[in-house]
Formats: structure tokens, C-alpha cells, sequence
């Protein structure tokens, strides 16, 4: 009767969580607009179709180019006919503004504060997309400045800062997620003992809860997802000593996946579906857990883990039941529930990726945008351009500056930002 009723509950488990697997609940825009981090639904999928089944070999028409929007690595959010993303001038400017969609010229911009880390001169830039919610946008500085402004003139309704305020720390790069709305709260990560997770009042910036995580892990470089498994809404957040869940309600911590987390750079948002979360850290392998109920609490069970499944800085998406992502060896297609690879292209870049109407959309990390077939079978390009005129990258070390933004779909357009420079592309099939 137990074992009977313990299948019971990890059925409930799985099934629930194909419900709302990264739905940020009340983000009001419509299918065709990439209002946060990763699209609509936090995936890096867009729902829209009618595109472009292959470019050029100059790539689609470019309607416009933009090439001071200021420094960083922000990812645009886009709602109707306005941009918004955020920026740096110099370490003591970190902004956010908002664009015009017709021709990328500025509407409005607001000073949040200094950038963080200045100290780090190869890293220290604003990193962080904005969210959009209704007439409201929230945004969140390398340096833990978080507000929530008004979208129409980007006037500051309150503001707080996650460090100073709530004893957040921050990792060695600063603070660099994009911040949740999901229902009437807003969620960030300020790390450390105090309030390792953070979720406010989205109209007043009061605390809802602070979720002190055993371990007071320092906040990672990822945004939390909203996942539904074991009869419960859960916030998953890669921290610098592993994926965790806590509960939505209360921020009580639930579990811990640690394999993915023996570097530096907890980068990649996590991926979850049907209660199978996968976590990746850049060159370090990826991996995936089946969460289970147990008891009261819940545990993360280890399905796979390798070092060669996708891990770059430019997540993954699911498509059907297939990841796609980039790693050392190039591009893969990987059986989401088994890590069994299907496909690898060594040819292609390392890079950032979304997700539209069957294609892969990659930016790669020398500032390269590819097309790419999302075909679980066979590896299929279907394009591969420059960008006109781009970005002086300086030297990082022993590399070059990288391009870290990830493009955008929205409207039959494709946006890519890198550095200070941003591109607006139609990729319609026919207008």
C-alpha cells in the first residue's frame, strides 16, 4: 500500500509540473512580443511563425542599426513598439532605457546606479534584461539596484538595493539575472545567509519573503524559472553551489542539485519540463534531475550527467523532446529525458540560442548569426551572416571581448545586440 501510494504522489509529481513548467504568470503582452528574459514563457521559445525558412548569405533585410546604446551585455525586452534594455556609460552609469521599434532612436532613459564590481575591468557591465509587466517594467543593476519604473516614461516608482539592504552577496561578476514577475511578486537573488532569494511586492517593493538557503550560497549568474512539480509551485535558481527549488509561497528551500555547480560561471537558466529540471555550467557538463516527492519535502534525483551536453553561456532550449544548446564541440540536439546525444555540429559557434517557428536562432559568441534547422535527426544550417559594421572588441585576457546578448524575436523581427550596438532585422516570410 505504501510503494502504491508513494507511485501515486511521484506520478502527481511529474505530471503537474507539465502545467506551468517557466511560466512567469501575469507578464500581460501579447504572443508576439519577447517581454523578459528568454521570450514570453522564460524558455527561449517564441510562438510566432511565418518566418524566414533561409537567409541570404548577407542574412535577412536590416531595417535599422543603432551603434551607441552605451556599453553591455543586456538583453533586449521588447512590447509593442518599444525596445527596453539596460546599459552602462563609464562604472558609474547603469541605466535602463527604452527604444523606439521603428528606428532604435531613444525614448527615455533612466540612471539606476553604479555598475558592480568596477574593479573588474573585463567584466563590469550591465548585464541584466528587463522585465515587463503591464505598464510597469522592473530592472535590476550589475550592482543590486532593483526598481520598478514606469514604461511609459521611465519614471522610478521605488527602488531598492538587494546588497546593501537585504545582505546580498553577489558573485565575483556581479550581479547579472533578470528579475521574475510572477503574480503579484517580483523575484530576485541577492545571495548570502540573510536572503539568498528575495520576493517583493511588485506595486510597493515591500518583502513578501526572504528564503535563506542553507549555505548562504553567493548569488550565480542565472534567472529563477517558475516550476510546478510534487503538487507545488516551485522557483528554481542556479546559485554559485548548485540548482535549488523553494517553494513560491514561502521561500521555504526544498532541494539542492549540486553536480553542475564545480566552477566559477553559474551561468545558463535552468530547463524544466514534465518534473525534469536541466542545469548546466560552462565547461563544466550538463545534467538532469527528476524531482520526486518525499516525505513532506522533495528531492532532485540524478537522470544523467556529462560533460559534453550543452553548457555555454547561451542556454538551451526544449523543443518537442530534444535540447539544443552549445558546448565545446560545437552545436547538439540531446534527448531531454535520457541525455542521449542525437547530433553534433563542431562547425557551428559557441552562442546564445531562441527557438521559432522550427528554427534555432543562434548569436555567436564572435558576433556571427546562424539559422539553424530544428531537426532532432540531422543537423540542417540554413544560414550564417556578419552583422554590418560591428562592435571594436577589446582584448579579455587572452581573448577578445564576446558577444553574451541573446537575440530576441518579436513582431517578425529579429533583434541582436552586441556591446553597444544593436540590429533589427525582418525575418518575415513575406509582409
Amino acid at each position: 500500500m505504501k510503494s502504491k501510494l508513494l507511485s501515486t504522489i511521484t506520478a502527481l509529481c511529474l505530471g503537474l509540473s507539465v502545467v506551468s513548467a517557466t511560466r512567469s504568470a501575469n507578464i500581460g503582452a501579447s504572443t508576439s512580443d519577447w517581454p523578459q528574459w528568454r521570450g514570453p514563457q522564460r524558455n527561449g521559445i517564441s510562438q510566432e511563425t511565418g518566418l524566414l525558412k533561409k537567409w541570404p548569405a548577407q542574412g535577412p533585410k536590416l531595417l535599422w542599426q543603432m551603434n551607441d546604446i552605451g556599453d553591455g551585455y543586456s538583453t533586449p525586452a521588447v512590447v509593442g513598439t518599444r525596445i527596453y534594455l539596460m546599459s552602462n556609460r563609464g562604472m558609474d552609469n547603469e541605466y535602463v532605457q527604452a527604444l523606439s521599434t521603428q528606428d532604435g532612436k531613444p525614448i527615455w532613459t533612466t540612471r539606476l546606479g553604479a555598475v558592480g564590481n568596477p574593479n573588474d575591468f573585463l567584466y563590469a557591465k550591465a548585464r541584466s534584461t528587463p522585465t515587463v509587466d503591464g505598464e510597469s517594467i522592473y530592472a535590476l543593476s550589475s550592482d543590486g539596484d532593483i526598481a520598478c519604473l514606469e514604461t511609459a516614461t521611465g519614471k522610478i516608482r521605488w527602488q531598492k538595493n538587494i546588497r546593501q539592504e537585504f545582505g546580498g552577496k553577489q558573485g565575483v561578476w556581479a550581479y547579472a539575472e533578470s528579475p521574475l514577475v510572477d503574480g503579484d511578486v517580483v523575484v530576485v537573488t541577492p545571495g548570502g545567509e540573510q536572503a539568498t532569494l528575495l520576493a517583493l511586492n511588485k506595486r510597493t517593493g515591500a518583502v513578501v519573503w526572504k528564503s535563506a538557503v542553507p549555505g548562504g550560497d553567493p548569488a550565480g549568474y542565472s534567472s529563477v524559472i517558475v516550476v510546478q512539480a510534487c503538487g507545488r509551485k516551485q522557483y528554481v535558481q542556479f546559485l554559485s553551489k548548485g540548482i535549488v527549488g523553494v517553494d513560491a509561497k514561502t521561500g521555504q528551500f526544498l532541494w539542492r542539485y549540486k553536480e553542475v555547480a564545480k566552477g566559477m560561471a553559474q551561468i545558463p537558466t535552468p530547463v524544466a519540463r514534465d518534473g525534469y529540471v536541466y542545469g548546466a555550467a560552462n565547461d563544466i557538463g550538463g545534467g538532469a534531475v527528476r524531482l520526486k516527492s518525499e516525505g513532506e519535502g522533495v528531492i532532485a534525483e540524478q537522470i544523467y550527467f556529462a560533460r559534453g551536453l550543452p553548457n555555454g553561456i547561451g542556454g538551451s532550449v526544449l523543443v518537442g523532446d530534444y535540447l539544443y544548446g552549445t558546448a565545446e564541440g560545437g552545436l547538439l540536439a540531446v534527448e531531454f529525458t535520457t541525455g542521449k546525444v542525437k547530433w553534433q555540429a563542431e562547425n557551428m559557434c559557441r552562442g546564445s540560442l531562441v527557438y521559432a517557428d522550427g528554427l534555432l536562432f543562434l548569436h555567436c559568441q564572435n558576433g556571427d548569426v546562424a539559422l539553424v534547422e530544428a531537426n532532432s535527426e540531422a543537423y540542417h544550417e540554413k544560414g550564417r551572416f556578419t552583422p554590418p559594421s560591428p562592435p571594436t572588441r577589446r582584448r579579455m585576457g587572452p581573448y577578445p571581448e564576446k558577444a553574451w546578448a541573446y537575440p530576441v524575436i518579436s513582431n517578425g523581427r529579429l533583434y541582436i545586440r552586441d556591446i553597444g550596438t544593436l540590429w533589427a532585422y525582418d525575418i518575415k516570410a513575406s509582409r
